[in-house]
């Protein structure tokens, strides 16, 4: 065992959350390994959004590649008339931001690279503990360790536990980047959410909701997207591709040239990872996608200097600290009591809204946008406190119409599991 190498932190993983937790631990003068089955350098195939104000409150402004002050959503029963109130937007009167993925990359490839982390090429297999080290173990024989391994592989986890609580739903979406014969947005123009389904017969709309992201890039390019906000088990591709086609059809609109393809899946309510285990997971790996919203890319800038202070401050405190110990040292910076009960609270609050028809999902979106501008982003951007979060979800119950009231008093599936763990979360 001594004539093997040993890093501080190995982390296994090549996508945004390895190399965001590698970055900060590294830059704490921790020895750092990446070990991935790819080349961390490989474009990514997926696009990342940000609220304006997260992106800014991390001065961070400089990677988006795009920025719209227009952004609005679509709650209507659906009408191709403008002149249809049924049609009209609901503004969000927020920026929205569009992440330039190589910039992103390189902002965090270029950070590893100057603090010294090491790539390595493999794909992990085995992990033991012992003699205050961890001991991976790769597919082709190779034996790294480390005082700490950081699981940053993604959402099926190589090394990750978590507690099995019945299917998980995933978001869903299928995309398309290109020239359109017509503008399928407003010149300008950020949907976050278009629920109208003017498009479907009756019957098509008792099926599963989704609705339309969309974007004016410029130039002429538009991105747009068909989502399902979530599902066990998830809508498919096929489905998602039909609507979107149909969508712009009932609309007058045709896909005229096609640069980029986006096939988007990721799941929603991952329960929380055993916080005990000897390894320590980011990103994915770690539940970190948000239930309400799906989005991961903020969570990971916010919380992976805390992550790294934690596991750095360990290390220093106690030079043969266990993995364990470190482990537990990650976790419980990662997620705190405080983020644990937020999370019991959104998946609650998701777990109500898979269940919802298309038209109860219109009206739910509806009362929650014309909530108070710090309640309604508080609660997407995950900045939000627990009693600030309790309290826009009583305003919002206070204020949604009968066909909403029904849908959240109704509990038929695992709401009351994971309203207990609101008051004893995991870990707690």
């Amino acid at each position: 065992m001594s004539d093997v190498p040993v890093s501080d932190v190995l982390v296994v993983g090549g996508g945004p959350a390895a190399l965001a937790i590698a970055a900060e631990l590294a830059e704490r003068q921790l020895q750092v390994a990446v070990l991935a089955a790819a080349d961390p350098r490989d474009p990514w195939p997926n696009t990342y959004g940000i609220w304006g104000d997260e992106v800014d409150a991390l001065g961070l402004g400089h990677l988006l590649e795009h920025r719209w002050s227009h952004t609005c959503s679509y709650f209507g029963s659906g009408s191709s008339d403008p002149a249809d109130p049924a049609n009209s937007p609901t503004r969000h009167g927020r920026d929205y931001g569009l992440f330039d993925k190589t910039r992103l990359q390189q902002f965090w490839l270029g950070r590893c690279e100057a603090a010294g982390v090491q790539w390595l090429r493999g794909l992990a297999q085995e992990l033991s503990h012992g003699g205050g080290r961890s001991r991976l173990t790769c597919t082709d024989g190779a034996v790294l360790e480390a005082r700490l391994v950081v699981d940053a592989s993604g959402h099926q986890a190589v090394f990750v536990q978590r507690p099995e609580r019945g299917p998980v739903a995933g978001q869903a979406a299928y995309g398309v980047v290109g020239r359109f014969s017509a503008p399928p947005v407003e010149p300008g123009q950020f949907v976050l959410m278009d629920y109208r389904a003017d498009h479907l017969s009756a019957a098509e709309r008792q099926a599963p909701p989704t609705f339309l992201y969309a974007m004016d890039l410029g130039g002429g390019r538009f991105f747009v997207e068909e989502t399902s906000l979530a599902l066990a088990p998830p809508v498919p591709y096929a489905v998602l591709q039909q609507r979107l086609e149909r969508r712009l059809a009932h609309r007058g609109v045709a896909i005229e040239q096609v640069e980029h393809e986006e096939f988007c899946l990721f799941p929603m309510n991952l329960p929380l990872p055993d916080l005990d285990q000897p390894v320590l997971g980011f990103g994915g790996a770690a539940a970190m996608v948000h239930p309400a919203s799906g989005y991961m890319v903020g969570a990971l800038l916010r919380r992976a200097p805390a992550v790294a202070d934690a596991v750095a401050a360990a290390l220093e405190a106690d030079p043969a600290a266990s993995p364990a110990q470190l482990a537990q040292a990650g976790w419980q910076a990662l997620w705190s009591l405080e983020l644990r009960r937020k999370h019991a609270l959104y998946q609650f609050g998701l777990e109500k809204l898979m269940r919802f028809s298309e038209s109860q999902l219109r009206a739910h979106f509806a009362t929650f946008f014309a909530l108070p501008d710090a309640q309604w982003y508080g609660f997407l951007a995950n900045t939000a406190s627990v009693p600030e979060l309790v309290a826009a979800m009583v305003r919002l119950f206070a204020t949604a119409p009968w066909s909403v009231k029904a849908g959240l008093m109704a509990m038929q599936g695992r709401e009351l599991a994971l309203g207990l763990r609101l008051a004893w979360p995991v870990g707690s």
